[in-house]
């Protein structure tokens, strides 16, 4: 009996992009639902901008951008048979991710000390179209923090990979698809930093 294991790594590829559409399409909806909300409440939205920390959102963008590269470097590692620099690009993602989920805490912990929260009694106190974007503001920032704890655990799992050589110089489409993912995550951010960060 042969040994050879058939892989298919142009169907996991496709299998990626598919989901990766789907997850545009998600967030797709959202950013319209915020276009038309914006353009209802102009004056409320370029308020609710206003109260957000402008600094951290550009300083986690910096954060997620450097990640990016950090894991195209990875990659470019396991492909040059280069283990303890893939090792070593991945832990730095690793890291790079879990500041930004720290600055994101710090900064969702600061808006819950001054009442701002879905159905917190001061939030309800608001013109109605500060309630919009606050509440758009925490679904949208929430969801794409769930991914990035969903990335940092798919790029866990492929660290460990790297280091028990099931990932290897002829075996990566499973990094490469991991690495696709943590784009997307890093493209939704780019797309929220002006909406809410910069929107006044």
């Amino acid at each position: 009996m042969s040994g050879h294991v058939h892989r298919d790594d142009f169907g996991a590829r496709l299998g990626m992009w598919l989901f990766l559409v789907t997850e545009m399409v998600l967030f797709g909806g959202l950013f319209i639902g915020y276009s038309y909300m914006r353009y209802r409440y102009p004056a409320e939205f370029h308020h609710g901008g206003s109260e957000l920390n402008a600094t951290l959102g550009i300083i986690n963008t910096l954060v997620l951008l450097t990640s990016s590269l950090t894991v195209v470097l990875a990659i470019v590692a396991v492909q040059r048979a280069e283990k303890k620099r893939a090792l070593a690009f991945l832990g730095t993602t690793l890291g790079l991710g879990l500041v930004f989920l720290v600055i994101k805490g710090f900064e969702w912990s600061a808006k819950f000390h001054h009442g701002l929260y879905p159905n917190s009694h001061h939030l309800s106190t608001l013109p109605p179209g500060e309630q919009v974007f606050y509440g758009l503001y925490f679904t949208m920032t929430g969801l794409h923090g769930l991914h990035v704890i969903a990335g940092l655990s798919v790029l866990g799992v492929m660290f460990w990979w790297v280091a028990t050589d099931r990932i290897r110089q002829d075996r990566y489409v499973h990094l490469e698809n991991g690495g696709l993912y943590w784009h997307l995550v890093d493209v939704i951010w780019i797309f929220l930093l002006p909406l809410f960060y910069l929107a006044a």
